[in-house]
């Protein structure tokens, strides 16, 4: 069907049926759903007429093959033009088979890995009848106690942008049309999300627009330019203006400057939001405000449905506004071939051959292992098959290994840490007990834990935050590990034991109590459903820790928020350790983060030597490459991540302290050398200028390369124009 048919269609649609087009509503809704019919509580007080049920454009939430063609089958005999529903729900981080959280695939540094683990989310939700996904989410995060740092990638413009080219590209392959394997990807939160005040969820965002636009649009972008088919709006504000209602952040930036011309969706309630957000008096209000600022699609509230008509009517909305968005949906509805085969992907028996496959839980844990950070290791890692092991830990033989936003994911079906020892254990001894629950310990519990680990030449705690303690409302003011947990360490150092600390959590953590007590630390966060496969494999060797930290860990929450491509002040801090007077700094704790951005250990070592520029001189049309050599000086393979920061030494504006503008992982072997090159161009040197403009300024650089943020080797160039 061409746009000049798609738009014969609108026209023959009434303004209804234009109006249902907008309107997307959960599974229970919809005939043919296996709880259809069984709206109560908020979603019955949404007073949804069934002929606005049997025209909607969208279901969300709906998953199963057998479940979703029952649900199309029903819509179909109902809508009067044959419109088919488009099928969206939430693919973050795997449909079934689960991947690490996006935090932890941030720290896998892997592009390639990433973009498969979208590949597979896709091929597993395709084959069970989902259109859509409401993934990759971009929001750039600064602030740990925020509970959905877990489904970004992290702190820097630059690396989340790499992210979100990867899992588009992975959810929508090349050509989104033929490959019914595929699922449309919809990136979020637009925009700024992740900056919520205090890192509390739905909470205000105020920021200049030169730091929204120099720090949080890029990834938003790059998803887009990969061609990202659909976007959702941010709950919280921008410019003062929650952004489902924000003419000028929808309409200008997205649409106007950002070329966007697919379909934008309200996150979950959010047209109704701008009433209690104060810039709506009510839902009529809402819907004519929505709608301005270029919402297409309001999900599961019912401001459009009631009140677009009125407004029509009124001559307070033209009816264009209404058919350009039902124009979109259409499109994207054509794009997915949906008008040819409503069925799209959907196949029961390819659904029990795809899902959960034997070679998509193997993908799952080599990302798991790949995403692990090891914090900390005083020689005590990788343990050894003759070891007598005591695991013990709230975590030790637990499920909650998937995250919050796992949706489909079973604990039944994941890999716990016991189970990927047993797979491992051969002649030594290994005991199990839990230690302490999540939040409470009791002295029995520390009892039967001490029995455990006498004997045992090391004790491995599995700890961490059970999985509704991060995600969406899973903010936390105190991001120390609970009470009980600590407690749970200090009496297990009673036998004098080396100890190795696992921990599950879904955001940095304040580690005092944890890092400080024990001579090694993994940082697993929720790997997933493989999980505890692939921390053993981690733990004995069989794979070298190779994760670098894509969000700093901070020394105390008092510093939050702390992160590496900070500004300079006027009185910086000297010394990291030094105490003086008068300058940019706390008495009581560090400046510096506790594990610093790109912050990683493996069992071997590197070294970095001969650091290199082409000239000292870079020009426009002249690009600078850099050069160093990466020596593996310990006794084991492994993979080091170099990356490489810029400094801008004197810009326009304040320039921060680094800045990374690539990076290359690469594996040697034991004793063996790469020469690794970087090559910068003028290009990679602009930033917004006071003025919004996005350029460069001839003067001082530095450029730094080393294995994180902090340890880097530094050389100085000048840019000439």
């Amino acid at each position: 069907m061409n746009e000049q048919k798609l738009a014969s269609l609108v026209n023959e649609m009434t303004l209804d049926e234009k109006i249902a087009q907008l309107t997307q509503l959960a599974t229970p809704f919809f005939k043919g759903a296996s709880d259809g019919g069984q709206i109560t509580g908020p979603m019955a007080e949404m007073g949804i007429s069934d002929e606005t049920i049997g025209n909607a454009g969208s279901v969300l939430g709906a998953s199963g093959a057998k479940e979703v063609k029952n649900i199309q089958r029903k819509h179909l005999e109902d809508n009067r033009l044959g419109i088919p529903l488009l099928v969206m729900s939430d693919i973050v981080h795997g449909y079934k088979t689960i991947f690490p959280v996006p935090l932890a695939i941030g720290c896998s540094w892997d592009l390639e890995l990433a973009e498969k683990s979208a590949e597979i989310a896709a091929r597993e939700a395709s084959a069970s009848g989902v259109h859509v996904t409401f993934a990759p989410m971009v929001d750039l995060v600064r602030d740990p106690r925020w509970g959905r740092v877990m489904e970004s990638t992290g702190e820097d413009p630059y690396l989340n942008s790499e992210f979100a080219r990867a899992f588009v590209r992975g959810f929508q392959g090349d050509d989104l049309t033929n490959e019914t394997n595929r699922v449309a990807a919809c990136v979020k939160h637009f925009a700024a999300y992740g900056a919520a005040e205090g890192g509390r969820d739905y909470n205000t965002v105020d920021m200049s627009e030169r730091e929204l636009r120099e720090s949080y649009l890029p990834a938003y972008k790059a998803a887009l330019d990969e061609g990202c088919e659909m976007v959702m709006t941010a709950f919280n504000t921008v410019f003062g203006i929650p952004a489902t209602g924000n003419k000028k952040l929808m309409r200008s930036i997205l649409r106007e400057e950002m070329g966007f011309d697919g379909v934008l969706i309200s996150d979950w309630g959010a047209v109704k939001e701008m009433i209690p957000h104060g810039v709506a008096e009510d839902e009529k209000e809402a819907a004519l405000k929505a709608l301005t600022a270029g919402v297409d699609i309001e999900m599961m509230t019912a401001a459009y449905v009631r009140y677009l008509k009125v407004l029509v009517e009124e001559s307070q909305v033209d009816e264009a506004l209404i058919d350009e968005a039902v124009l979109r949906i259409l499109t994207l509805k054509e794009k997915l071939g949906l008008f040819e085969n409503p069925y799209r992907g959907a196949d029961e028996e390819l659904e029990k051959e795809v899902v959960m496959s034997s070679a998509h839980r193997e993908a799952a844990r080599e990302l798991a292992g790949k995403s692990a950070v090891l914090l900390k290791n005083e020689g005590v890692l990788p343990l050894r098959k003759e070891q007598n092991i005591a695991l013990i830990g709230p975590f030790a033989d637990s499920g909650d290994i998937l995250g919050p936003w796992s949706w489909l994911g079973s604990k039944e079906d994941a890999v716990t840490v016991k189970e990927g020892f047993l797979q491992k254990i051969d002649g030594a001894k290994l005991t199990v007990s839990g230690g302490s629950d999540i939040e409470t310990i009791s002295e029995e519990q520390i009892q039967e834990a001490l029995e455990s680990a006498r004997d045992a030449d090391i004790i491995v705690l599995a700890l961490g935050e059970d999985s509704e303690m991060s995600g969406e409302a899973g903010c936390r003011a105190d991001i120390r590990l609970p009470e009980a947990q600590l407690e749970l360490i200090q009496r297990m150092k009673q036998l004098g034991k080396p100890i190795v600390s696992v921990l599950f959590n879904g955001r940095p953590l304040d580690l005092h109590g944890v890092w400080d007590e024990t001579d090694a630390v993994l940082e697993a966060w929720y790997p997933g459903t493989e999980g505890g496969a692939a921390i053993t494999d981690l733990l004995y060797g069989d794979v070298n820790p190779s994760g670098r930290l894509a969000m700093s860990f901070p020394y105390s929450a008092g510093q939050i928020p702390v992160y590496y491509n900070h500004y300079n002040t006027g009185r910086p801090k000297g010394a990291p350790d030094a105490q003086e007077r008068y300058v940019s700094q706390y008495l009581d704790i560090p400046n510096s983060p506790l594990f610093p951005f790109g912050y990683g250990l493996s069992y071997t070592e590197f070294t970095y030597s001969g650091m290199k520029l082409s000239s000292e001189k870079m020009t426009c049309d002249q690009p600078l490459n850099l050069t160093l050599t990466v020596t593996n000086s310990g006794t084991v393979a492994g993979e080091e991540v170099v990356q490489l920061y810029v400094r801008d030494v004197s810009g326009e504006v304040v320039r921060p302290l680094k800045e990374l503008k690539a990076f290359e992982k690469i594996c040697l072997e034991p004793g063996e050398s790469k020469e690794v090159g970087f090559t910068l161009i003028e290009e990679q040197l602009r930033y917004h200028h006071s003025d919004l403009s996005f350029r460069s300024d001839r003067g001082t650089f530095i450029a730094y390369i080393g294995g994180n943020s902090r340890d880097v080797m530094e050389a100085s160039f000048k840019l000439e124009k």
